[in-house]
C-alpha cells in the first residue's frame, strides 16, 4: 500500500495565481466596509464565478447559518489565527487549518479573489519559557517551529495562505493600534503596562454570550491588583529580565496576546473584512477581546462572519498541549498517510467534535487506499 500511495498525483492541487500586496508598514487607517477589502493581498482564481452556487456558513456571532455575501463584489478577505510556534503542532491544530483550507479552496472555486491571512505568533510567554528551557533565542526558536509547521501543512496538502505575518515584524502596527485605543479612551497605563478597560466597551461579551460579571479573575486573565477591573487584559507588557523587548511610548516591553491579531488583520485586510476564523477555543477570550480592541481603535471595525471549528478530543476531552493528551501531526503521519489524516479531519461537520482513535484512522486509511487503487486501476 505504501508504494502505491507514493505514486499518486496530487488531486488537491490548485494554481495559486499572483499575490498583490499592500504595504503593511503603513499606518493602519480606519476605513469603511466598502473600501477596506480592495486594498489587500489577493490570490486570484482562474475559475469563473458560478451564479448558481451558494455558500452558507455558521456565524458564531449570530449563532445561525447565514448566506455568504462578501463586502466587496468578487473579493473575500479572510483572517485565520495561526499557531504560537514553540513546539511541533498537534492534530487539533491540523483540524483548524485543514478546515479553513477547504473553505479557501471553495471560495476560489466559486470565483472569488481571496486574501487569506494566517499569522504566526513568535512573541509569547510560552515561547519565552520554552526558549529559556533550551537556552535558545526565543525568536530563533519560534522561526524554527514556523518552518516545521509549514512542513506539516504541505504534508496535509494545505495551500499556503496569501501572506503569513509574524508578530515580531509588526511591532510598529501593534504600537500604533494601542495608541489609537488609548486616545479613544478605552485603555490605561500602569507602570509601563497598558490594559484594555472592558467597562468602556459596552458590547463586551457579544460573541461569546458571556456576561462580564461571569468572568473570574485568574481564569485566562492574569490577577493584578493594579487593574481597574479584574477582567481588564494586557495590550502591552513592560519588559522583564531575560525577555525580548521593543521600545514603545510606555517604555520597553512586548505586546499582549490579543492585540497581535487585531493589528495584523487590520494591516493586511483593514478593519472591515469578511471572515475571521479559528478553533472553538478562541471564541473566548481571544476573539472576544479582538472585537473589543478593534472596535475601540476604529468604530467602523466590522467582521461579517466569525467561523469556528470544533475540537479534536481524546476520550471526550479536548486535545491540547496544556493537558498533555495530544499527538503531533508528525507522529500521526509517521504511521498513516497524510491524506488519511486529512480525510479523517474532514469526516465530520466542521462544527462537531472529532474523537481521535487508532481504529478510525485505520478505517480512513483503508478508504484512502481504495480511492488510490481505483484511480490507479
Amino acid at each position: 500500500m505504501g508504494t502505491l500511495l507514493k505514486c499518486y498525483r496530487p488531486f488537491f492541487s490548485l494554481h495559486l495565481g499572483t499575490h498583490r500586496f499592500i504595504n503593511p508598514k503603513r499606518r493602519i487607517r480606519c476605513l469603511s466596509a466598502t473600501t477596506t477589502s480592495t486594498n489587500s493581498v489577493v490570490a486570484k482564481s482562474e475559475i469563473p464565478a458560478s451564479s448558481s452556487s451558494e455558500l452558507w456558513l455558521h456565524n458564531t456571532m449570530s449563532r445561525k447559518k447565514e448566506l455568504f455575501k462578501p463586502k466587496v463584489e468578487g473579493r473575500v478577505g479572510m483572517y485565520v489565527c495561526g499557531v504560537t510556534a514553540y513546539d511541533l503542532s498537534h492534530i487539533g491544530h491540523a483540524r483548524v487549518y485543514v478546515t479553513f483550507d477547504v473553505l479557501y479552496r471553495y471560495l476560489r472555486h466559486l470565483g472569488y479573489e481571496v486574501s487569506y491571512v494566517r499569522n504566526f505568533t513568535d512573541v509569547d510567554d510560552k515561547i519565552i519559557a520554552r526558549a529559556n528551557e533550551l537556552g535558545e533565542d526565543p525568536i530563533s526558536l519560534s522561526r524554527r517551529y514556523c518552518k516545521e509547521f509549514n512542513r506539516d501543512m504541505e504534508s496535509l496538502h494545505c495551500l499556503p495562505p496569501s501572506v503569513e505575518p509574524r508578530v515580531s515584524d509588526h511591532m510598529p502596527q501593534i504600537i500604533d493600534m494601542i495608541k489609537q485605543i488609548i486616545e479613544n479612551g478605552h485603555a490605561y497605563q500602569v507602570d509601563g503596562d497598558v490594559y484594555f478597560s472592558v467597562d468602556k466597551f459596552l458590547d463586551y461579551g457579544r460573541l461569546s454570550g458571556r456576561k462580564l460579571e461571569d468572568n473570574r479573575a485568574g481564569e485566562r486573565v492574569t490577577v493584578d491588583s493594579r487593574k481597574n477591573n479584574p477582567a481588564d487584559f494586557a495590550l502591552w507588557k513592560s519588559a522583564k529580565e531575560g525577555e525580548p523587548f521593543w521600545d514603545s511610548p510606555w517604555g520597553p516591553g512586548r505586546p499582549g496576546w490579543h492585540i497581535k491579531c487585531s493589528a495584523m488583520s487590520a494591516a493586511y485586510l483593514g478593519y472591515s473584512f469578511d471572515i475571521h476564523g479559528g478553533g472553538m477555543d478562541l471564541v473566548f477570550p481571544h476573539h472576544e477581546n479582538e472585537i473589543a480592541q478593534s472596535c475601540a481603535a476604529c468604530k467602523q471595525s466590522d467582521i461579517s462572519y466569525w467561523i469556528h471549528n470544533g475540537f479534536v478530543t481524546i476520550d471526550s476531552e479536548k486535545m491540547s498541549k496544556s493537558l498533555g493528551n495530544f499527538f503531533t501531526i508528525r507522529q500521526v503521519i509517521d504511521l498513516y498517510h497524510p491524506l488519511a489524516l486529512r480525510l479523517f479531519l474532514l469526516g465530520s461537520h466542521y462544527l462537531s467534535p472529532i474523537n481521535y482513535s487508532d481504529v478510525l484512522l485505520e478505517s480512513t486509511s483503508e478508504r484512502i487506499f481504495y480511492i488510490f487503487q481505483t484511480l490507479y486501476d
